[in-house]
């Protein structure tokens, strides 16, 4: 038989019905059938990998539950319609109850029941494929060595403990400048653990308001509060079996730090305007750019949740402590973007090195992979120059400086900047910055008027 055909196996002991079934079944050029009239037949050839088997439930030897059961013992993808003059529901119901896909009563007319049945098991079959095809690509691409590029000793410790990572449900806890990576580590975390097939939940602490945060992680009831039109399953419920990747945890408001601590410990959470408990199975992994230790000694971070959640660290250093790294990164994003876009593939002139390696890139990876993407557009030729390197403006600030403008303008650029280096967050620039978080909006406000 060919691998690749869709295959079919006609079990049947009645000599003229099974060549009714086998014809109405080769009516679809697409169907490999194979006819057995006994159910050990069958069995001993199922090292062939049939997709479906269509089986007559009163045969010589075994009946049709005894042979549905060692089909799906061996092999539980393999769909089985059952086709009998048996109609008692309850056999019907034991028979769906241990795996058969549908229940067909005998008859002259079985051609478009039967087709139209296996059809279907085509379609799921194929479906499944895809997504078995998807999920192996996930997997490529979140390796380690694809998802994080380094020979630096540093970056190879960190390949260390994703690979220790995998093997447990531990917490994780992901810390490093803006810019890192700490997501693309929790992604390599949890598609080479054995959760790869489960949901994969991201969640920016810092981009959700404060009073829609408990909603957005646990969920709420329908009429809860205004505005709550229906039942809304909350990311712990949606990372059920998966992993739940909280990023910026160090953004999220006291009052709520307590609920989350409750949630982890009962491995249970409870939905807004609700008093039921429902229960999750889901592993942890947090991200943050400061020093959690240092958030619960100012008292922004309950000291019990920080132990809850610091499991197994995971430091990543800065772009400018990786030596190296920065040019074997560069040369990875010129040929992922070269390739991405299906243009020739470019390199690297020795002065373009020397000012790639020069430069601190306070914006870590992500703002070497938008140099680099920008670089390989600019350069007409096959080589990238240091002319086609456009970096940060501190490299550039007599060229700023030699702008007329009053120290309002300068000021509104600099928070702009600082809005563009750290994602829009607000509270963050306001750190960086060591001004208030209104001044920052009436600024951007100000710009916009």
């Amino acid at each position: 038989m060919d691998s690749n055909a869709f295959k079919i196996f006609v079990v049947e002991d009645d000599e003229w019905y099974n060549r009714l079934l086998v014809h109405n079944l080769s009516l679809n050029p697409d169907y490999e059938i194979q006819a057995f009239s006994d159910g050990k037949s069958c069995l001993d050839n199922l090292h062939q990998k049939p997709d479906v088997v269509t089986l007559d439930y009163r045969l010589p030897d075994m009946k049709g539950l005894e042979v549905l059961k060692q089909i799906k013992e061996l092999d539980e993808d393999i769909q089985v319609i059952l086709i009998s003059e048996q109609d008692d529901i309850e056999v019907v119901v034991e028979l769906l109850k241990h795996g058969a896909y549908d229940y067909i009563v005998k008859s002259k007319d079985i051609r478009e029941r039967l087709l139209n049945t296996v059809s279907n098991i085509q379609k799921g079959v194929r479906l499944k494929d895809e997504i078995k095809s998807l999920r192996k690509e996930v997997r490529k691409k979140y390796s380690y060595q694809n998802s994080i590029v380094g020979n630096d000793t540093a970056t190879q410790k960190i390949f260390d403990l994703i690979e220790k990572a995998t093997r447990t449900n531990i917490t994780v806890s992901v810390t490093g400048e803006t810019g890192t990576g700490k997501e693309l580590v929790a992604k390599a975390i949890h598609y080479n653990s054995k959760r790869a097939k489960k949901p994969f939940v991201p969640v920016n602490v810092a981009a959700i308001p404060k009073e829609l945060i408990e909603s957005e992680l646990f969920g709420h009831e329908k009429g809860s509060f205004t505005g709550a039109s229906s039942r809304r399953i909350g990311k712990f419920e949606e990372a059920s079996s998966g992993t739940l990747f909280l990023d910026e945890i160090a953004e999220m408001d006291i009052s709520l730090q307590a609920k989350l601590l409750r949630a982890l410990q009962e491995k249970e959470i409870i939905r807004i305007g609700s008093n039921n408990p429902v229960k999750t199975e889901c592993r942890i992994i947090i991200a943050t750019n400061k020093n959690l230790l240092d958030e619960v000694k100012n008292g922004n971070f309950r000291q019990d949740l920080y132990y809850r959640l610091y499991g197994l660290p995971i430091e990543l250093p800065p772009l400018r402590d990786r030596g190296n790294d920065v040019i074997v990164l560069a040369k990875h994003f010129i040929t992922e973007f070269c390739k991405e876009n299906q243009m020739e593939l470019k390199s690297l002139e020795k002065s373009a090195i020397n000012k790639l390696l020069a430069y601190p890139f306070p914006g870590n990876v992500r703002e070497l992979k938008s140099v680099i993407e920008l670089a390989v557009t600019m350069a007409d030729e096959n080589e990238i120059t240091e002319e086609h390197l456009i970096l940060g403006d501190h490299q550039n600030i007599d060229t700023l400086l030699s702008e007329e403008m009053t120290l309002r303008e300068y000021d509104i650029r600099i928070v702009k900047k600082y809005m563009d280096r750290y994602d829009n967050n607000t509270k963050t620039v306001a750190e960086k910055l060591d001004i208030g978080v209104a001044t920052i909006y009436r600024m951007l406000k100000e710009n916009r008027g």
